[in-house]
């Protein structure tokens, strides 16, 4: 039985895939689902005092990325949590599966090829390279 999924959700097409997956699983109402958005920030971690954004510019985003992650928790049939961190996505990703010892992780691949994917990264296999449960990546249509 899968206790508890990990949604790893980012503010593109993807996110709405991913939810769509989330719920074709069939869901026990003891399921943990921990909706996730990892805010990627270019700061050394020294400068980085908490998770959530202090600063009035910073706040906005934060606020927009939540009010989409209540909509989406919602419509979630089963126990859930928010979790805005900031970070390295992919870093953030597998913590937080730690943390909540997730046995499942749900994330959305770009599918970038190629120097973009050289240049970018891809954060989806990352994750599947160092999480510590199994992974279902979703492919965009």
């Amino acid at each position: 039985m899968i206790n508890t999924i990990l949604v790893a959700l980012d503010a593109s097409e993807l996110s709405e895939q991913a939810i769509a997956t989330l719920h074709n699983l069939k869901l026990e109402t003891m399921t943990q689902v921990i909706l996730a958005h990892a805010i990627a920030n270019h700061h050394s971690d020294l400068d980085l005092v908490v998770d959530r954004p202090t600063a009035e510019t910073e706040a906005l985003p934060y606020r927009t990325i939540e009010k989409q992650l209540q909509a989406y928790q919602e419509k979630i049939p089963c126990n859930s949590q928010i979790e805005i961190v900031s970070g390295d996505p992919a870093e953030e990703i597998v913590r937080l599966a730690n943390i909540y010892q997730a046995d499942l992780i749900l994330i959305g691949n770009r599918g970038l090829t190629g120097i973009k994917r050289i240049v970018e990264g891809s954060v989806s296999a990352q994750v599947v390279a160092d999480a510590p449960c199994s992974v279902l990546v979703i492919k965009p249509k």
